[in-house]
């Protein structure tokens, strides 16, 4: 079949021949170029489609961690309050000892004096 592609060129001067086989050497680099730069460019594809997962996943880890801060500070906010409303409480009960502490040993008294009385 080679020799039918061929056939076109006889009798042509071998300056034009010359002129011939540099536009088709042209012409095979051109493709091999193309097919170079088709690979390139597909490879170029490839990692941007890569880099635009990578992004759309570092966006979604993101948002989880945005929703986990924001959890994390609701349940600091409720472990703050449950810490005054605790911390409430025992100055409240620690009043309360002082006052029967009090009310005790006014007791101890009051027996102490009952019991010199009965002495007596």
């Amino acid at each position: 079949m080679s020799w039918a592609v061929e056939e076109w060129k006889e009798g042509l001067s071998p300056r034009v021949l010359q002129k011939i086989h540099e536009l088709e050497s042209q012409v095979d680099k051109l493709k091999k170029e193309r097919q170079q730069r088709q690979y390139q460019l597909e490879t170029l594809e490839a990692a941007l489609q890569k880099q635009k997962q990578k992004v759309e996943n570092e966006k979604s880890e993101a948002t989880i961690l945005k929703r986990e801060n924001q959890s994390l500070m609701e349940l600091c906010d409720n472990l703050e309050k449950s810490k005054q409303k605790i911390s409430h409480d025992l100055q409240v009960k620690e009043s309360q000892v002082n006052i029967q502490s009090g009310q005790l040993n006014s007791c101890k008294k009051n027996i102490e004096r009952l019991e010199q009385e009965l002495k007596r």
